[in-house]
């Protein structure tokens, strides 16, 4: 095992891993950009070092810094986190370049599955269902449009080279398809330096279901079931919860195996998610692997037991599963709704300010993870994430209940956050039914909240 890591991420992620190194008994080597020398979470590392100053460019992505602060620090591996440099595989060379292990995958294994339309390929060879769509990226415009043709309108716009919503675009015709390229290769240029699209079917009123799974370097390899997130906007998550509602057990075995088998073919270790698109028909299609740890990975522990991040820190320090699949139960159901300094009613514009009150909810079943507090001001520079509140009951009709409660507890002022948009999910009557798709959010809010009232008898189906 390590003895020493340092943690190159912020925020609430910075937090989780602190701790889990703690409870493994490691020295954890925090660092940290200007804006954020006076986040509390610094206090429960071993030491902190200064990267830089506010912009993330010159901070949590320069890998330059962060390699110089590992070598300063004496450590044996960096923990990315997720966003920033997590599934750069750049930087995951660079860290074995300097024999320092970084907890994640292979670069190879980062190269592979990052790359869209390889990671596709491969799919297809692991006998894992894709969306129908251009065999590799698009070289024209007319090239596009022949490729929707032969698929059929609508389609999906997609770069090749990231995901997290930018470089999507949807069309319903050729006219927006030959526009929206044009955008998506400038967002995509602009994102990732590359500005490679390819074009693949729209699957519409699709669940995004994806599967959590973990593979040591001996290729044991088991999966800790599913996560709904269909709840979304702008392709950005919203609510997490595990199982996934309506899913058939013949479907849900389906797509865990699926993840497995592609987790395998590409020669992946650590934790990953596979993410799939299921339509009306139960229908799967392979959407991409994150090759890091997930924003909800709560979701998962909760149901499974199994602590995620402190395995991504044993099976890069090279220890072997000590459970096999048959172990991995899903007990119960979790939701989690990710609270962000964001107005919901003011096209959720970011809102950066200094919290004034900050009163967590808690009682039976209730987890929040947030680096967040009375005193701490909210930065402009980075994402608006400051909380995320889990629940873990038996059913979950009683996890929307106790979510309900705990949104009602949860304080947060004077900065506005979506607390209000997820109390009003809450007691939506599809979102209670569990009829919802990824694109349920953005019919329904009209680009208000104010359209998600409560329904009346939604309490009732609780």
């Amino acid at each position: 095992m390590f003895k020493r890591i340092l943690v190159a991420n912020r925020g609430e992620i910075a937090l989780r891993i602190l701790r889990a190194c703690r409870d493994l008994g490691i020295e954890a080597i925090a660092v940290y950009s200007r804006a954020d020398r006076d986040a509390a979470y610094l206090n429960l590392a071993h030491d902190a070092i200064c990267i830089g100053p506010e912009q993330p460019q010159l901070s949590y992505l320069n890998a330059p810094a962060i390699i110089s602060a590992a070598e300063v620090a004496d450590v044996q591996a960096i923990h990315p986190g997720y966003g920033f440099l997590a599934e750069n595989a750049t930087f995951a060379q660079m860290c074995r370049d300097c024999r320092i292990e970084f907890i994640g995958p292979s670069p190879e294994a980062m190269r592979l599955l990052g790359d869209k339309v390889e990671a596709r390929k491969l799919a297809k060879r692991a006998k894992v269902p894709i969306v129908p769509g251009s065999v590799g990226p698009v070289s024209n415009e007319d090239e596009a449009v022949a490729v929707a043709e032969k698929i059929g309108f609508p389609v999906m716009i997609k770069a090749a080279a990231g995901g997290g919503g930018r470089g999507m675009r949807p069309a319903h015709n050729e006219a927006t398809l030959r526009s929206n390229l044009r955008n998506a290769r400038a967002e995509a240029e602009a994102a990732f330096k590359d500005g490679s699209l390819y074009v693949e079917k729209l699957i519409e009123r699709a669940r995004h279901v994806e599967v959590q799974f973990l593979v040591d370097q001996r290729g044991n390899a088991v999966h800790l079931w599913e996560r709904d997130c269909s709840i979304q906007r702008r392709h950005q998550k919203l609510i997490e919860e595990s199982p996934s509602p309506h899913i058939s057990p013949r479907t849900r075995s389906k797509l865990c195996a699926a993840a497995v088998r592609l987790a395998l073919a590409a020669r992946y270790h650590s934790a990953g998610t596979c993410e799939f698109l299921v339509d009306a028909d139960e229908n799967l299609y392979f959407m991409e692997v994150n090759a890091r740890i997930q924003v909800e990975h709560p979701v998962t522990e909760l149901v499974t037991g199994i602590d995620l991040v402190q395995w991504q820190i044993r099976i890069a320090a090279g220890e072997k599963l000590t459970f096999r699949q048959d172990d991995v139960r899903q007990d119960g159901a979790a939701i989690e709704c990710r609270i962000n300094a964001e107005s919901p009613d003011d096209d959720f514009r970011p809102c950066p300010g200094r919290i004034t009150e900050f009163i967590v909810p808690g009682g039976p079943g209730v987890r929040v993870d947030t680096h967040a507090y009375s005193g701490y001001a909210v930065s402009p520079y980075y994402d608006s994430l400051i909380a995320k509140l889990l629940v873990h009951r038996r059913s979950r009709a009683e996890a929307i209940a106790t979510m309900r409660r705990a949104l009602s507890e949860f304080t947060i002022g004077p900065v506005k956050t979506t607390i209000p948009l997820h109390l009003a999910l809450m007691e939506h009557t599809d979102f209670v039914k569990g009829s919802v798709d990824i694109g349920f959010l953005e019919r329904t809010l009209l680009g208000s909240v104010r359209e998600l009232k409560p329904t009346a008898d939604a309490a009732a189906l609780v």
